[in-house]
């Protein structure tokens, strides 16, 4: 099982952004907002390149719940790939324990693990956003409710702990951005 998160948080930590800049001759952790991710990478390299960064992004996701399903031959290890992934993006040792806000990521792991998680924090998303007009505070309140989220569709006591490691990284990351 451990193996499993050590696989996720190895995929996940791949910088597909900060390397996206690199072949472009930018930094995005010193240009646009700072964070390597596919928003900025869009803002600063393009819709193109951004685009690419969303894909391998929500892919890493996906491809973390595979291999830790199949390193650990169960679907636990499914969950702690997907878990693995997401802290990996948002703490990467290729950027120092810097990293980006691990949406795209988390994307991907709820679209692997459950697609109607991923549903449910999409829909949850647009009416916080609709009501406060704040994305980032609305992205915080769903990775707050990500465990609520998976208990609300029957799932046992690990998807339980399965929301609650995709949904704190997250958070954390997005807490800096509280005022924005």
């Amino acid at each position: 099982m451990f193996l499993a998160l050590l696989l996720g948080y190895f995929l996940g930590s791949f910088p597909v952004a900060y390397w996206f800049g690199a072949l472009r001759g930018r930094n995005v952790l010193r240009e646009g907002s700072g964070n390597p991710g596919a928003l900025n990478a869009y803002r600063l390299l393009g819709p193109v390149p951004g685009l690419m960064v969303l894909f391998l992004d929500l892919f890493k996701g996906l491809l973390a719940v595979a291999l830790g399903e199949g390193a650990a031959g169960s679907p636990l290890g499914g969950l702690l790939g997907g878990v693995g992934a997401v802290w990996g993006h948002a703490f990467s040792p290729w950027l120092l324990f810097r990293g980006g806000k691990a949406l795209a990521t988390g994307a991907g792991v709820l679209l692997a693990v459950d697609p109607r998680i991923l549903l449910l924090a999409l829909l949850l998303f647009a009416l916080l956003y609709l009501l406060s007009r704040r994305p980032y505070r609305s992205a915080l309140a769903v990775a707050l409710a990500l465990p609520l989220l998976s208990t609300l569709l029957g799932h046992a006591l690990p998807h339980l702990l399965f929301g609650l490691g995709v949904g704190l990284p997250v958070a954390l990351r997005h807490l800096k951005d509280w005022d924005r």
